[in-house]
């Protein structure tokens, strides 16, 4: 069924529209205030879908199903569920910063900018509400070309054309395996239901979800997923474009990246649920694989002079402990998991834009060119203790529930690797204070009309609304766990009960009555 009013495809559509008129607007101020404009009315949007939303049903809600491709049965088909819904409000409030923390350092090509910012902002909010899967690969691919050209024309560093490359080829690399994923999932479904490809193929997350898979495509499609959205996450290995991306591209770009983390959302949406038995029989992987990201990430960004690069390895590190706590599968870990995903938007952001604006006063992030930061620029050091407190997970800030609830289900599944992240905790305390000590109130390096400015009214706005968060999460986090533990329940219970595996004549009718309910 769909929504009488189509809000989530007005979310969708609204940013690409509002980019349209830019290539007529020729005043660059004018084009900066409609940016902003169409980018806050986003928000808007994004924030009565969170009002309208159900947090009692698990279920996906505001669907909206409409055919695309009839002879490949590929439908345009969007809903969101405690899972997907807060990351809306999320995306649109990153992209309002990033447009705010670009205001005056973007000065060639600026319409183009802006036009590549509310388009990759578009792009993202089909990541999280596409529910057809060739719908959603579609939105995932297409989120490479603004990034590709926002890192290489506009970036910080000498070797930005190549950060961009770098970016694009990993990229394109995740998404081969994505695809035949996909694909797999597809002909699966019209094998189980008699159909002939490629008109009976299916691409429906909610149809997927009900088809039986056997073990061994279980087994293949889970790993097929899972390596295309660890690149994207990403996990050692495949972690090496952030820190590049982070030392080269825009602070605001690289604030983006470090915010939202596709890659895990991808292994939450699609890979564990899609291949459940695959995905229980295997949490043994998935907890080593994030325990060595965790660890390797966080001895890598003790050994880190430059802030950029620092938070680059440290937003690696917490992806690591954020996917032990999923391959817990236990209702704490699942939570805390959760959460964390959000609390990146506000903290790993945050910080990131923090870097860039000292870079803009500085010219550098490197350790030896900062020092005695603090008596300058106090507001901007306060703000960076609130987002680097919440980061090491120090109580009345939302990192600290978080972890507590990943902590609690790391000890009831893998009570070794529980202390391995108590350890990586310690270890993200010394690099976060041991940098702030040394850069913030070590030797004073500028002075008299040197000293750099205090954080700007404009940047104060883009930094003082997610410390609130961080602060009012940190002393109420059941708000947002509440808004989510209806779909996390239902996530769990398809691990807990997966659907029978059965011989393809033993398809049973209701199967086949989903499928064509769904056609």
């Amino acid at each position: 069924m769909n929504e009488p009013f189509p809000l989530l495809s007005l979310c969708l559509i609204w940013p690409l529209l509002g980019a349209l008129p830019l290539a007529f607007i020729e005043n660059p101020l004018r084009a900066k205030r409609w940016a902003l404009s169409v980018a806050g009315l986003e928000l808007v949007f994004c924030l009565l879908v969170l009002c309208i939303f159900d947090p009692g049903y698990g279920g996906f809600q505001m669907r909206e199903d409409y055919p695309w491709i009839a002879g490949l049965n590929v439908h345009y088909q969007l809903g969101v569920d405690g899972i997907s819904v807060l990351f809306l409000p999320m995306t649109a409030w990153v992209t309002v910063a990033a447009l705010l923390a670009g205001w005056n350092s973007i000065r060639q090509l600026s319409r183009f900018h802006l036009a590549l910012l509310l388009t990759l902002e578009s792009i993202t909010i089909g990541v999280f509400t596409a529910l057809d899967l060739t719908l959603f690969f579609l939105f995932w691919e297409l989120t490479l070309p603004p990034l590709f050209f926002l890192i290489g024309l506009w970036g910080a560093g000498a070797e930005r054309r190549y950060a961009a490359m770098k970016y694009t080829l990993y990229m394109l690399f995740g998404g081969v395996p994505l695809l035949f994923g996909i694909i797999l999932l597809a002909l699966n479904h019209a094998q189980l239901t008699g159909g002939a490809s490629p008109g009976e193929l299916c691409f429906s997350l909610p149809v997927l979800l009900q088809t039986p898979l056997a073990r061994d495509a279980q087994n293949l499609i889970f790993f097929l997923l899972l390596v295309g959205f660890a690149v994207k996450a990403p996990l050692a290995p495949f972690h090496t474009w952030l820190p590049t991306t982070a030392m080269e591209a825009p602070a605001q770009i690289t604030a983006q990246l470090t915010a939202l983390k596709l890659g895990v959302y991808g292994i939450v949406r699609f890979a564990i649920p899609l291949a459940p038995a695959a995905a229980v029989e295997h949490r043994w992987l998935l907890a080593i694989l994030g325990s060595i990201t965790l660890v390797y990430a966080g001895l890598i960004a003790l050994q880190q002079t430059n802030l950029r690069r620092l938070l680059a390895y440290s937003s690696i590190s917490h992806v690591g402990l954020v996917l032990v706590g999923i391959a817990t599968f236990t209702p704490q870990g699942l939570q805390g998991a959760m959460m964390q995903l959000l609390n990146f938007t506000v903290v790993a952001g945050s910080l990131m834009l923090i870097a860039g604006m000292i870079q803009q006063r500085l010219g550098s992030t490197e350790l030896i060119d900062l020092g005695g930061l603090a008596k300058p620029m106090p507001r901007l050091t306060v703000l960076f203790f609130v987002f680097a407190l919440s980061s090491i997970g120090v109580p009345l800030t939302n990192g600290f529930p978080a972890e507590l609830l990943m902590l609690l289900g790391i000890l009831q599944s893998f009570p070794a690797l529980a202390l391995v992240a108590l350890f990586v905790a310690v270890l993200g305390a010394a690099y976060v204070t041991g940098f702030a000590r040394r850069g913030l109130f070590g030797p004073t390096r500028h002075t008299g009309a040197a000293a750099p400015q205090d954080l700007r009214a404009r940047e104060l706005c883009i930094l003082a609304i997610p410390a609130l968060l961080v602060l009012w999460l940190g002393v109420y986090p059941q708000w947002l766990l509440s808004r989510q533990e209806s779909a996390l329940t239902l996530w769990l219970q398809r691990l807990h009960h997966p659907t029978t595996w059965v011989a393809d004549a033993l398809v049973s009718d209701r199967i086949r009555e989903g499928y064509n309910i769904n056609r």
